[in-house]
């Protein structure tokens, strides 16, 4: 597998879209918005075929534990797939062998943390989870929630080796990272904001925060800007909100073993080019 991950506005959409061409592969994404139906505008949904795009009704929840499986299906199913994303954890989800929990009693416990109380609570999850206890602050209720509903399916929330973050991968993997020049991001994230006004996003998004939202489909970056703002401010608000992320999603790169990165501030077809180079000489070191 080729998977390649890069900060918002970094190009990885028209490099996947070469390699797709190239190699005759499948694109799958690993992004937590573009999973949602409905928004192809505020999602920077690809103009070609990629799987796990678009395809989550807005009134659905998503986890990092259901897109996992979600992905593995879809990577197993392809001979040649090409996962491209820039939300780090779900990103890592993906590549990685270790199966996340899925969501368990949440409701349960968070009705639970609400009658106990924040110290009474953490004092049950020192019980259960005393790792886990040692992270996770009483007043943060929504990882104290968490590491108690992780303890109660055997899980937890601090795993004597987190195997997320290990170089171990599910398939053989080139693991290829975008970077491009703070600078270079912020104008493009501007001038991509831009054009989605004129590709109609406020049009998308007040037809869509008029329907029953889950509250990750809320969370979505421009949905609720768009909808309920100015479009002069709007496109301010989610100018900014964009940079603060795409400097999030470069911090994610430290934290990446066994990644290649690689300048992204070329046309698509070089970057690609290289791409290409990077998995042929892996699979024939592979080889031998």
């Amino acid at each position: 597998m080729i998977a390649l991950f890069g900060p918002t506005a970094s190009g990885k959409t028209a490099v996947a879209g070469v390699l797709r061409e190239r190699l005759g592969g499948d694109v799958i994404s690993a992004d937590s918005a573009a999973l949602y139906a409905g928004l192809p505008v505020i999602t920077a949904a690809p103009g070609y075929p990629a799987k796990l795009v678009g395809v989550v009704p807005l009134q659905d929840e998503v986890s990092v534990a259901e897109y996992q499986r979600l992905a593995h299906a879809a990577i197993d199913a392809s001979e040649r797939p090409l996962l491209v994303g820039g939300t780090g954890l779900y990103f890592r989800a993906a590549i990685s062998a270790m199966e996340i929990p899925p969501r368990g009693r949440r409701e349960h416990w968070q009705a639970e943390v609400e009658r106990l109380g924040p110290d009474a609570a953490h004092a049950l999850l020192t019980d259960v989870d005393p790792a886990a206890a040692a992270r996770v602050h009483p007043n943060d209720r929504k990882r104290l929630v968490r590491a108690l509903e992780l303890a109660e399916v055997g899980a937890s929330l601090a795993p004597a080796s987190d195997e997320l973050w290990t170089e171990d991968t599910r398939v053989p993997t080139t693991i290829v990272a975008l970077d491009v020049p703070l600078e270079v991001l912020d104008s493009r994230i501007e001038v991509r904001t831009r054009a989605m006004v004129e590709a109609g996003a406020v049009d998308e998004a007040r037809r869509s925060w008029a329907q029953p939202l889950s509250d990750t489909a809320r969370k979505v970056l421009g949905l609720e800007q768009f909808a309920t703002l100015p479009e002069d401010e709007a496109v301010d608000a989610v100018t900014q909100a964009t940079r603060r992320l795409a400097r999030y999603q470069r911090k994610w790169l430290r934290r990446m073993p066994g990644v290649v990165t690689l300048d992204g501030n070329r046309s698509a077809a070089e970057v690609a080019d290289e791409i290409i180079a990077l998995g042929r000489a892996r699979e024939r070191l592979s080889g031998h």
